[in-house]
């Protein structure tokens, strides 16, 4: 295939098919494969992670990318100035720029530093605990850039030390190998994460994602109204980020509920850690069993918290999915008191904010409760959507009050 040659990157034209250009020129990033023109620009010519000059059906310039030709989502825009292009000098004003960002929102240097999409880095998830960056390459194109983002992140953010998290089940379906490695400096087998007057201490090399979830760092303060003096309990809790909070916040007592041994190890580290050990118990098991024999012993509380992990990573998941949602927050209900509050969260992309909501009011219905909406909340603003790219924004939750019929 003849390239072009753009700065000292060679990119290889990709054209796509007649009106095929519409979404990118709405300001989205994606290109699917039955998009592309194979006619003029064979797939099959492509190597996965290769840049890009991504046509329109007339030969026009759209921007600079890459490309994967094994996978559906093919290519992926990152510049459309062709004066710069997808570079190792970009990285490094789009790490700037989204510095900026996060140097706005937090007086501490614990963030979301890069949201792929968001800061126009897509491929790349870069999560900051201190001096230690933790970043995740989940596209061939950015997995080939691999050394250019180290390189970018220790001139932009200076850390005494970069993680490779490149463990995500996308880098399989990009056809990566899925690894855990130190980039640079001495990665700690341990960090302390801060948040609004409160230290958690994480594990960056095992820890779920990259450790820690900043995402849901809003929600958790929309907690705090609602837990003085109450009974609180906190379904998969991971290492205690919501329960240790209420217990914080001034719960009198707090449940933590999850299935991973270390993470409730190091949950009970953490609440003696800020002081609310006394405050803060655990009980390891499944969490719909653990519900169950919860209503079966007759516990109430008065505050109850579900943050599952994604229970629909795929379309083919959804109705199975969205089952358990419903029958997770239903057996929530159940352990709630008259009067009683439920803090129900998703992160499952493909389940909108009012099936949701209509699956909360299917449980309270079928329970014979009413259900009231007082909150509903969304990622952090380290987690930046684009409105053309409406796929970016997978985090709901929602408050709500659980009265008697």
């Amino acid at each position: 295939m003849s390239t072009s040659s753009v700065s000292s990157v060679e990119f290889a034209p990709l054209r796509l098919r007649k009106d095929e250009d519409r979404r990118l020129r709405t300001g989205h990033l994606w290109v699917y494969s039955n998009e592309v023109d194979v006619a003029a620009t064979p797939l099959r010519d492509f190597q996965p992670g290769q840049p890009v000059t991504i046509q329109a059906s007339n030969g026009k310039f759209i921007g600079t990318g890459y490309i994967n030709p094994n996978v559906l989502l093919c290519a992926r825009l990152v510049s459309r100035d062709p004066d710069h292009p997808f570079s190792p000098s970009l990285l490094v004003h789009r790490l700037n720029v989204a510095l900026s960002l996060r140097e706005r929102l937090y007086d501490r240097p614990f963030y979301r530093l890069v949201y792929g999409e968001g800061d126009s880095l897509p491929g790349l998830i870069v999560d900051r605990y201190g001096d230690l960056c933790v970043a995740q390459l989940t596209t061939a194109g950015m997995d080939r850039m691999r050394d250019e983002v180290l390189a970018a992140l220790q001139k932009v953010v200076k850390p005494a030390a970069v993680l490779w998290r490149n463990d995500s089940s996308m880098r399989a379906l990009e056809g990566l190998e899925r690894t855990v490695a130190d980039a640079a400096g001495a990665v700690p087998e341990t960090v302390t994460v801060e948040e609004e007057g409160l230290r958690f201490q994480v594990a960056p090399r095992v820890g779920q994602k990259t450790g820690w979830f900043y995402d849901q760092r809003d929600n958790r303060a929309r907690l705090d109204r609602y837990v003085a003096g109450r009974r609180v309990l906190d379904v998969f809790s991971y290492v205690g980020a919501w329960g240790i909070r209420a217990a914080a916040r001034g719960a009198r007592e707090v449940l933590c509920v999850d299935s991973s041994a270390p993470a409730l190890e190091q949950l009970a580290a953490n609440a003696a850690l800020n002081g609310v050990g006394d405050r803060v118990q655990t009980r390891q098991g499944d969490a719909f069993e653990v519900l169950k024999a919860l209503r079966e012993a007759h516990e109430r509380f008065d505050v109850v918290i579900v943050d599952p992990p994604a229970f629909i990573k795929r379309r083919k998941d959804f109705k199975e999915g969205a089952l358990a949602y419903r029958r997770l927050n239903e057996m929530a209900m159940q352990v709630l008191e008259r009067d009683g509050m439920l803090v129900s969260c998703s992160c499952s992309q493909l389940l909108a904010r009012d099936t949701l909501t209509q699956l909360l009011l299917q449980g309270a219905r079928h329970l014979d409760r009413n259900l009231v909406m007082l909150e509903q909340g969304r990622q952090g603003p380290d987690h930046p959507v684009p409105p053309a790219i409406p796929e970016m924004d997978y985090l709901k939750a929602v408050f709500a009050r659980v009265l008697p019929a």
